[in-house]
């Protein structure tokens, strides 16, 4: 895997004042932020006898993170197949021909109260002209194993409190930290969502394709993400809340921590990840002045939000 290819440029956001003569803030959150509860059919993939239908939120793959739903069917009875070993493999290729794969799950786990296999990908780029997405896709029925290979179009993330980013350690680890929740934040107390990842270095190189193995990553397990959330505008002087608290992780792996947002505008939240260990891995203490009229200072690990 061409390991430069862990570095996609973020795209930068337009820059705006959070005050109110300046920017009708209003107008811009019910423009772009818009909240997705329901799964909708991404895709459809025919294989023969079967036929294999891929959800997600509001029918679409996004930059980021993207809870995953599959179902596989029985063209000829419309049953619902209860499949073995439902495998899920995201693979990006760039014009060059490198090949690098995003943070998901690889073994999709049955839910047998709704009659789909759930994961997630965390998708690290856009579909553009330079790079597109394939999934490979395998489950085995009555002991025979089916494989698929399917083009997928990936869209930008246009909701600003989504946002993700990907950094090389202190420990020369790659990681990426994937906001999931609150999808539109209020004036309050936020439960704060995310996923932190790692990608698992390669030992060998392989001469089979795909090999899961050199595209393999992890949740970063018993990590914290102490968080210091600002508005980093001049105008208001990079002031920052009350009453948050620091990301820790839960039994689904993926960590919950509180922003308290007191007033719409941009906001950048300012992180700085710790081991198991206390050991710090990436991010900057910010300077607790008040700046008015200067731009605030952020962590080298941080991600802006707009709400």
């Amino acid at each position: 895997m061409n390991q430069n290819i862990f570095f996609i440029i973020a795209i930068l956001f337009a820059v705006t004042s959070c005050t109110v003569d300046k920017t009708d803030y209003e107008a811009e959150i019910s423009t772009e932020v818009t909240e997705h509860f329901e799964f909708t059919e991404v895709l459809s993939i025919d294989k023969g006898e079967f036929e294999i239908r891929i959800e997600a939120l509001n029918g679409t793959f996004y930059k980021g993170y993207n809870d995953i739903r599959l179902k596989i069917i029985n063209t000829q009875t419309n049953a619902i197949i209860n499949a073995s070993e439902v495998t899920f493999l995201p693979i990006m290729t760039t014009t060059t021909g490198n090949t690098v794969s995003c943070p998901h799950s690889y073994n999709l786990e049955y839910r047998s109260e709704n009659s789909y296999y759930s994961g997630y990908a965390v998708f690290v780029s856009e579909s553009n002209s330079s790079s597109h997405w394939e999934l490979y896709l395998s489950f085995t029925v009555n002991n025979q194993k089916h494989t698929v290979t399917q083009h997928v179009s990936v869209a930008e993330q246009a909701n600003k409190n989504l946002g993700m980013t990907m950094f090389t350690g202190h420990d020369n680890e790659q990681y990426i930290i994937a906001l999931i929740a609150p999808q539109k934040p209020k004036i309050a107390e936020n439960e704060l969502v995310a996923g932190i990842y790692k990608y698992n270095q390669a030992q060998n190189e392989s001469e089979t394709f795909p090999d899961p193995s050199q595209f393999s990553y992890s949740e970063a397990d018993g990590y914290t993400l102490l968080l210091d959330p600002r508005m980093p505008e001049p105008s208001m002087g990079n002031h920052s809340s009350l009453h948050n608290q620091d990301l820790t992780q839960q039994s689904d792996g993926l960590y919950y921590g509180v922003v308290n947002y007191t007033m719409t505008g941009n906001w950048t939240l300012n992180f700085m990840l710790q081991d198991q260990n206390a050991q710090l891995v990436k991010g900057t203490a910010v300077s607790t002045d008040f700046t008015p009229g200067i731009e605030g200072e952020k962590s080298e690990l941080y991600i802006d939000i707009l709400f």
